[in-house]
């Protein structure tokens, strides 16, 4: 292990992997832990071993979301020190839409705020039977402004309504039947099956995993014509990489 302070970062098996390292604060996020996040993400994003991220909180908890008093010096930061607080948060949700490679969330105990907003941010989340993802904020008169536009591109508008406004936490089963996560795995299967599912991963062809999500993020908001001539593009130009002529070529043999 590589440690940056509160995150914990290695690569193995073409999976870079950073855990939020805090387990006494359930994993919360400070200045320090979101620093240290950007810094892991920005390292594997430049490492060319790394074919997936996989995202990890150590400990009970994935992430029990902002640390209030920390991040803002409770009440007594002005509007323009709150705007810096989430704009760095912004910044690393961002990063993880930007990363080259696939983000895999991987969510145990529970993931809430900002901590949820971490997971709805990766491409993929997979989750503990007995995890929950909640955005509780409006319970203490704040709004998770940022996650919302996450959350929107995820599940419906009404579920996404109700999830922000009633500021409950759903279990992940049932995150999983709207739309919110991908997998479930039962809480004793839980570290073999997240590593079947981020080493299936990595066994993909790296430069097809980069491309597919850069088409999906990319043409997020564009009208159909717009979506397919992307597609044609990206299509020709997924053609030119060593990993298709290999499999073309593997193909036309017959493997």
């Amino acid at each position: 292990w590589l440690a940056m302070d509160l995150i914990l970062y290695r690569v193995e098996g073409g999976v870079a992997r950073i855990t939020l390292n805090r387990p006494e604060k359930r994993n919360a996020l400070n200045a320090e832990v979101i620093a240290g996040f950007g810094e892991a993400l920005a390292r594997s994003a430049k490492d060319a071993a790394v074919r997936v991220v996989l995202i990890t909180g150590a400990g009970k908890d994935f992430c029990a979301g902002f640390d209030l008093l920390s991040l803002d010096k409770g009440n007594d930061a002005g509007a323009v020190e709150h705007m810096e607080t989430a704009r760095r948060l912004a910044d690393v949700l961002l990063a993880i839409r930007r990363h080259p490679h696939p983000v895999v969330a991987a969510v145990q105990g529970r993931a809430l705020g900002g901590g949820a907003g971490i997971a709805s941010a990766s491409d993929l989340i997979v989750a503990a039977e007995s995890a929950s993802l909640g955005y509780p904020e409006v319970k203490i008169g704040f709004v998770p402004a940022m996650v919302a536009a996450l959350l929107r591109r995820a599940v419906t508008e009404k579920r996404m309504f109700e999830l922000l406004v009633s500021g409950e936490p759903v279990g992940a089963p049932e995150a999983k039947s709207i739309g919110l996560i991908n997998q479930v795995f039962a809480d004793k299967e839980f570290e073999t099956g997240v590593e079947a599912y981020v080493q299936n991963l990595a066994a993909k062809s790296a430069s097809a995993l980069s491309l597919t999500k850069q088409l999906l993020y990319h043409t997020d908001g564009m009208t159909l014509e717009k979506a397919i001539e992307a597609g044609v593009q990206m299509n020709a130009l997924s053609r030119t990489t060593e990993d298709a002529k290999r499999g073309f070529a593997g193909f036309g043999k017959g493997k």
